[in-house]
């Protein structure tokens, strides 16, 4: 059986998204159907419409989602109908040799569903991050459903699918921030409030925000940044270190992810601190530094993949956290809208207007 849902489509390089039928399959073995409650609007889905991710045109976007499942197939027991889920895009498969060594959130094969959702004329759609949920119903692999608490509504949990992850896995999983550290947050959107939130969550006790917009370094002061950094005004990599008693920080994120932001973060770090990539780079971009600084500093520098979740172990803390009062998920949605708000949101999320427009259906 076909369901006929509306879904947002991009069909075309840089050209405004649309709403469009969509077909959408009963699921087969290993994946579900979920009935999408909530979706954020996150700057991956805009990469998608750009191009900047691959040129598989068309795509469905919309990847940041909680709802219901309505279905499964043959041989899931993760979840059945009407398990209140988080989706997510690391779906592990256990057993490549990330999952064998106990590693799972760096999962090499991670599960997507095998059957297509298409356009009404057949046209097989690319779903964003392997999900597609701006749309009523979606087809996941039955691995990308997280069940949480339902007690938590779906514009605030469905955050903790992308973006808020990510930031707060920089900071707790990749970073590995503890308490009595030092942090330095460079980029202050959702991500990177979701890494001060992070780094205040683990106990650090000098957060430092960093940003070109006054707005958004106040935003960070909402989420335990103890200090702000417009870096217009000052050099960045000064003041991270004037607040760290002349040392730098322990843990430096990049969320941005520019050869400029990066090299800040390097330089803005204490010997043998760390650095955190999560910000996503244009293909394009490069970097060069000096090999003898990259030695003779010390420490680590990481990329962050999706924060380095395990999505069946932190998606279902996290929500507790926020439910007992110590995650903030709420401030994060900065307006909700409907479907047919997408190509608005979008704008709005390119100028640096909203922390999360977050589509409801």
């Amino acid at each position: 059986m076909m369901h006929e849902v509306r879904g947002v489509v991009a069909l075309e390089k840089g050209a405004p998204v649309s709403v469009e039928t969509v077909l959408v399959p009963d699921p087969g073995p290993g994946e579900a159907l979920v009935a999408v409650q909530a979706c954020g609007v996150c700057h991956t889905d805009l990469h998608f419409r750009e191009g900047a991710i691959t040129d598989e045109f068309p795509f469905l976007l919309g990847h940041e989602a909680a709802g219901i499942v309505e279905a499964v197939g043959d041989g899931v027991t993760e979840v059945e109908p009407g398990d209140y889920v988080i989706l997510n895009w690391r779906a592990v498969c256990g057993t490549c040799r990330a999952c064998r060594r106990g590693r799972p959130w760096y999962c090499f094969a991670t599960f997507n569903a095998q059957q297509k959702m298409t356009l009404e004329d057949g046209t097989p759609l690319v779903p964003a991050c392997g999900i597609g949920a701006f749309i009523d119903k979606t087809l996941v692999a039955a691995g990308q459903c997280t069940k949480v608490d339902p007690s938590v509504p779906p514009e605030v949990a469905g955050l903790l699918g992308c973006g808020v992850m990510a930031g707060l896995g920089a900071a707790i999983n990749t970073g590995e921030v503890t308490r009595g550290d030092s942090v330095a947050v460079i980029g202050c959107g959702g991500v990177g409030d979701a890494a001060i939130a992070g780094a205040a969550l683990a106990g650090a006790t000098t957060i430092i925000a960093v940003d070109i917009d006054d707005a958004k370094l106040a935003w960070a002061k909402d989420f335990g940044a103890t200090h702000t950094v417009n870096s217009r005004q000052s050099d960045p990599v000064e003041a991270i270190r004037a607040f760290t008693g002349g040392n730098g920080a322990d843990v430096v994120i990049d969320a941005v992810g520019r050869p400029e932001t990066y090299k800040q973060a390097f330089y803005a770090r204490d010997l043998a601190g760390t650095v955190v990539l999560v910000g996503v780079p244009d293909p394009t971009m490069t970097i060069e530094l000096p090999l003898l600084d990259i030695f003779g500093r010390g420490g680590r520098l990481k990329s962050s993949w999706y924060g380095d979740c395990l999505p069946s172990r932190d998606f279902p803390m996290l929500i507790e956290l926020h439910r007992q009062g110590r995650l903030p998920l709420e401030r994060f949605v900065t307006e909700t809208i409907g479907l047919n708000d997408v190509e608005a949101a979008f704008e709005k999320l390119h100028h640096g207007g909203v922390l999360r427009s977050v589509v409801l259906l």
